[in-house]
This record gives structure tokens, C-alpha cells and sequence, in this order.
């Protein structure tokens, strides 16, 4: 997902004379073509992020498209007042591109998981936020950003993630049905898609196929979208790689009352707490129970109890 959507952002560079990159330290090699190509259109900030993102707000002042590329947690938690004061509230069209969501970087431990900025992001106002499940998804969040005239956070995992569904002709601001089910929805985002689809076939060969939904843009959530997707089916099961009480999950729990859906709630994620676990995203996945198995064993469980 990382590379299709920084390689998405490098050709708009061949037309657009707008776009500046700023890195904190961080994907260095990511960017050395584009740094060879365009040396006067970027510049490694080092480790000093509030000043990186106030530095980002005067070049979108002076009339640049401003790319800000870091590790989540560094891009985020550290200056959280200075995108809040400086991007949000002036809403300027700034990019911040989060690496390592969840907890891709295990086991590297709770300095580098983002397990907690879908609940910081619900406290922004002005600020979309884009959580791409496959590189096709990510490639159309570089596109929306590009465009946009508003901040945009996009978070990414960077773990080779496979495309999931292989068309390019949707609005990234709305939830899409990625697999056709039944009465049961799985819904989901970013880069736990994979436990979703291997769960998908094997409970589609057990002869339970749910609803695969996806769910890229957080913020503003499209309500009306969830409503009318969600709308088929008698229970919701949702996935994410997040804290269990701030995240997707919270938001169709809060969406559920508001609406008085009769859709039943399952919520699958991290419980809150942190994490002193140590092992790989593999086994922290299997941990906390959002892995493939236990995907299909809640579904299994709602499906006989149906």
C-alpha cells in the first residue's frame, strides 16, 4: 500500500510544480527518485516534528500541495497541537501520510503502534481521514488527496499488502461491498483485510458467506452510505486493527443508536489497554483475537446462534 500510494503521489509530480515533500527521518528510500528529480521540492525534517508540521502549514500558505511522511506516532501523537492549531483549524490542504498502522511495526512495542488515532482524528474537525485496505484503495486515496482542498490524513500499513479487489472505479469516500454475502456483514478497514479475506473463504466453503464491506474513509464517515449498505443484513461484525473502544467500531455503535438500526453489533479489535505483549503482527493479531480464526469463529458462533 505504501509504495502505490507514494508512486501515485510521484507522477502527479510530472505535471503538477506544487507538490513539496516533507519527511521526518523516516522512508528515506522511498522518495530517491523523486528527491533526484525534484531536489528543490524536498527536505528531510529529521526528528522534529511539531516544527515539521508548522513548517508544512507555511508552505501550504505560500501555495504548496505539502506532503508530510512519517511513522504514525511521530507524525501525529507528538504534534498533535500543531495539526490541530496549525492545519485543522486553518484548514489547509495538507497531506499527512501515517506509516505503520496498528500494529504493523511489532514488535517494536507501543512506542511505534497506532492503535489509538481513529479516536484522536473523531476530536478534528476538518480533517478526512482515509484507512486504504489494499493498494488499489490506496492508490485512489493519493488521487482524493491530491485534489482535495481539505487536510487529509491517510494511514497505511507497509506490509506488502495484496489487492483485495481490483476496481478502480469508486468513490473512496464511500463504504464499498467488496464481497457479496448473506445476513451477516463483515466490516472493516486498512491492512486487517487480509484476516478478513482469509476468513471469507474459508467460512464461504463452510457454506456461511457474509457481507464484505469495506470502509476506507472514517472521517466524515458516509452514514447514509453505511445505513444503506448495512441495511440487508441482521448482524454486523466489525474488524479492525485499532483500540476496540475508539475506532470503526465506536462509530457504528454511535451510528446503530442514532439511527435505531436493528442490525445486531459485534465489535472485534484491541481491547484498551496497552500492549506488553511482545511478538509479531502475526501473533498479536492471534492474541487479541481479530486473527483469521477467530474471525471465523464469531461469525460461526452469530451464524448457529441465528
Amino acid at each position: 500500500m505504501r509504495n502505490a500510494f507514494i508512486d501515485t503521489i510521484i507522477d502527479a509530480c510530472s505535471e503538477r510544480e506544487d507538490i513539496f515533500i516533507l519527511s521526518g527521518d523516516a522512508g528515506l528510500g522511498v522518495f530517491d527518485q523523486f528527491k533526484e528529480k525534484h531536489p528543490d521540492r524536498f527536505r528531510n525534517m529529521g526528528i522534529a516534528e511539531q516544527n515539521t508540521i508548522s513548517f508544512a502549514s507555511g508552505l501550504a500558505l505560500s501555495g504548496y500541495k505539502v506532503f508530510v511522511y512519517n511513522i504514525i506516532p511521530f507524525l501525529f501523537y507528538r504534534c498533535y497541537e500543531q495539526v490541530r492549531n496549525d492545519i485543522c483549524y486553518q484548514e489547509l490542504p495538507i497531506v499527512l501520510v501515517g506509516v505503520g498502522s496498528g500494529i504493523t511495526y511489532a514488535p517494536m512495542g507501543m512506542t511505534h503502534y497506532s492503535v489509538e488515532d481513529i479516536g484522536l482524528i473523531q476530536t478534528l474537525p476538518n480533517l478526512v481521514t482515509i484507512s486504504p485496505m489494499d493498494p488499489v484503495e490506496a492508490r485512489a486515496a493519493a488521487v482524493y488527496s491530491l485534489n482535495s482542498e481539505k487536510p487529509v490524513y491517510i494511514r497505511l500499513a507497509k506490509r506488502g499488502e495484496p489487492v483485495i479487489f481490483n476496481d478502480s472505479t469508486f468513490d473512496i469516500t464511500a463504504p464499498r461491498i467488496v464481497r457479496d454475502g448473506e445476513w451477516i456483514a463483515v466490516v472493516f478497514h486498512g491492512s486487517i483485510s487480509d484476516e478478513v479475506l482469509e476468513a471469507y473463504e474459508s467460512l464461504k466453503n463452510s457454506g456461511i458467506a457474509p457481507l464484505l464491506v469495506s470502509v476506507p474513509t472514517l472521517q466524515p464517515l458516509d452514514a447514509a452510505g453505511v445505513i444503506s449498505i448495512l441495511s440487508k443484513v441482521d448482524h454486523v461484525v466489525c474488524v479492525e486493527e485499532h483500540f476496540v473502544n475508539s475506532g470503526l467500531g465506536s462509530m457504528l455503535a454511535r451510528l446503530k443508536t442514532e439511527q435505531s438500526a436493528q442490525w445486531g453489533l459485534t465489535l472485534m479489535g484491541v481491547p484498551y489497554g496497552f500492549i506488553h505483549e511482545v511478538g509479531n503482527c502475526e501473533y498479536l493479531r492471534s492474541f487479541y483475537g481479530i486473527s483469521a480464526s477467530e474471525i471465523i469463529r464469531t461469525v460461526t458462533s452469530i451464524s448457529g446462534a441465528h
